[in-house]
């Protein structure tokens, strides 16, 4: 009985997060279909891993930081690929000339050029609005490394975002 509860608790926790859970990884992946797996792949290893929460109170930390390893994952593995799949970011639509939109391709090219570790405090600060603290804790790593980490990431985006018009 006491197994049902949790399981029935924990589906009942995660039903709740799977549209913010897509978007944060679209935000950090970039790519509907890596963000499809990704949050897939995360849920099925929290899934495994549910007896590890402690505190359901903690679950989107707990999950968050599930969700952001799969990601960080994905991201290493798709650099190490040869072959690399063109996506609409890679090929900006050269008939738009709509500065909202260019804004946004900027931003998109800027951000698939950071290295993964950067690219997720960025999303996690600006996309997810979450505090430098609890970044921290989602990623286990130090307060000063995650805004060593956002430092880096914006110095190295800036020069690519000044030159658009």
């Amino acid at each position: 009985m006491a197994t049902e509860t949790v399981d029935e608790a924990f589906a009942a926790l995660t039903r709740r997060r799977v549209d913010a859970a897509y978007g944060l990884a679209w935000a950090i992946l970039g790519n509907d279909g890596d963000a499809d797996d990704a949050t897939q792949d995360s849920f099925a290893l929290a899934w495994r891993h549910r007896r590890s929460l402690r505190d359901p109170a903690r679950f989107d930390a707990w999950f968050g930081r599930i969700l952001v390893n799969v990601c960080r994952q994905r991201l290493r593995r798709r650099a190490r690929e040869r072959v690399r799949l063109l996506t609409d970011a890679d090929n900006p639509a050269v008939s738009d000339s709509s500065a909202q939109m260019s804004s946004r391709d900027a931003i998109t090219r800027a951000m698939a050029r950071l290295d993964p570790d950067h690219r997720i405090v960025v999303v996690l600060r600006y996309w997810a609005d979450l505090t430098v603290d609890e970044i921290a804790e989602r990623l286990d790593v130090p307060a000063g490394t995650v805004k060593s980490r956002l430092h880096y990431a914006l110095r190295s985006m800036r020069p690519r975002l000044e030159d658009q018009p």
